[in-house]
């Protein structure tokens, strides 16, 4: 045989002894009283009387348990009603918590698109304070034109200044020639100057 749960025991117990007013004394006197009506050697009368004394005793018994019986049903109907809205609430709570999910997103998609929002109005604004598509082709235009001016000067300006560095190497040029050639002068003096003195010493 299986272990006998708590549960099982307190069913026996509450079989026996009913709302707790005394059930199992009593068919403890009963089991008494039918030993002693089994074993009494009375007159028949004083035996019929014990008898519809044990019958009365087994009645009342036999009330308490049925008593016992629909409150222990009752029990277990109320334990299923506990059950059916202890799931009900559970289910309730994950539905709130759903539904609290739910609403979470909503907001962060309205804050979303509350910035996107404000982000348009203010790239709408920036937009409004330039000019339209026809006058920003006619400025590029303009830009285009000064740019070209602006390149025809830089290449004159490159070109004249290629043509003083030019000049100015040709100078450079010049002056190292006729510095070499005054030094060659001077030094053509110098040694005309050497031969005349040994003559003058002579003479």
């Amino acid at each position: 045989m299986g272990a006998v749960t708590d549960d099982e025991v307190i069913r026996k117990r509450l079989l026996i002894d009913g709302d707790g007013a005394g059930d199992d004394r009593r068919i403890n006197v009963l089991l008494k009283s039918f030993t002693k009506w089994c074993n009494s050697p009375g007159t028949p009368e004083e035996g019929f009387t014990q008898y519809q004394r044990m019958l009365g005793t087994l009645a009342q018994c036999e009330f308490s348990m049925g008593k016992t019986l629909m409150v222990y049903d009752m029990n277990l109907r109320e334990m299923e009603n506990y059950e059916k809205i202890y799931s009900n609430i559970e289910q309730s709570i994950t539905s709130a918590h759903e539904k609290i999910a739910e609403c979470k997103k909503e907001i962060q998609r309205a804050k979303r698109i509350r910035k996107n929002r404000q982000e348009y109005d203010a790239l709408a604004k920036v937009i409004q304070q330039h000019p339209d598509r026809h006058e920003t082709l006619k400025q590029l235009e303009a830009l285009d034109k000064e740019l070209q001016q602006l390149s025809h000067i830089k290449e004159n300006v490159d070109a004249k200044l290629e043509l003083r560095k030019k000049q100015f190497h040709v100078l450079l040029s010049t002056i190292q020639e006729l510095q070499q050639t005054l030094e060659n002068d001077e030094k053509s003096d110098n040694d005309d100057n050497n031969q005349e003195s040994p003559a003058d010493n002579g003479e």
